[in-house]
């Protein structure tokens, strides 16, 4: 009698186990599948190189509003420390078509990960035609986002964000920590003071103090009206294995391998 009521209950057991495996396993196996599926989606839209960032030139240097003092002293009023930076926008293209040359450009999302521990750090649009000079306009502070204008004229006033729609110019900005040193005289000055990086090494600034990193989204629309995007994390160069900017310039030239993904 308990034999007969054991057995159908062990294959009614059976059964629910076996129906809750199975239900485990087409899960299972569609979550992967799903999974696979977007994967080999975004692979699809994004199998050709369009836009691409392979270089990004630094200059690093030191600037000083200066006066001369009692005793000959030399003083340093508003030190800041700036780096040029130039981003160069691949579109891979030898003939240019409506995929590969630009509609809207955009720097977005700006974060600052490491905050020197001196000054105070800002970003700047740059002409291209002051690079590497310590020139930088206020009224070109970029706060939270810089929206490019696009040309396809020949020739263009870069006094503004403008970008030609063949990639043809680079962006442009720089960043200036600027506040470093007000009012500090040097009292040494049988040595030639130059406006350079080497103000900061005569006023005992150290570098570490002056280390900085920031990320940014660069957001390209181009004339196919498809979207893309790139994630920047740039660090602020101050020294490399040769040199460093108490040296007086810092040029760094830096290969990359960013790649624009296409999103809509």
């Amino acid at each position: 009698m308990v034999k007969k009521i054991l057995l159908p209950l062990l294959l009614i057991s059976l059964i629910i186990i076996l129906v809750i495996l199975s239900k485990y396993v087409y899960d299972n196996y569609t979550d992967r599948t799903n999974f696979k599926n977007e994967i080999m989606s975004i692979s699809e839209n994004n199998k050709e190189k369009i836009f691409t960032i392979d270089k990004i030139v630094y200059f690093s240097s030191c600037h000083a509003d200066t006066s001369i003092g009692g005793n000959s002293s030399f003083i340093i009023n508003d030190m800041y420390q700036y780096t040029d930076i130039a981003i160069f926008i691949n579109n891979n293209a030898e003939e240019y078509d409506i995929e590969n040359t630009l509609k809207n450009v955009s720097i977005r999302n700006i974060q600052f990960k490491v905050l020197p521990t001196i000054g105070t750090p800002n970003l700047y649009y740059k002409n291209i035609n002051s690079f590497a000079t310590p020139q930088y306009l206020e009224e070109n502070l970029i706060n939270d986002n810089l929206n490019f204008e696009i040309s396809s004229e020949d020739e263009i006033n870069l006094d503004s964000p403008i970008l030609y729609n063949n990639c043809a110019n680079p962006i442009t900005i720089s960043y200036v920590n600027k506040n470093l040193k007000s009012n500090y005289a040097i009292s040494d000055t049988s040595n030639l003071v130059t406006y350079d990086g080497s103000l900061l090494k005569k006023s005992n600034i150290i570098l570490n103090a002056l280390q900085c990193s920031f990320s940014l989204d660069i957001y390209i629309t181009n004339n196919a009206n498809e979207e893309f995007k790139c994630n920047l994390i740039l660090n602020i160069p101050l020294e490399n294995e040769q040199t460093s900017i108490y040296d007086g310039n810092l040029n760094i030239k830096d290969t990359t391998n960013y790649r624009f993904y296409r999103y809509k």
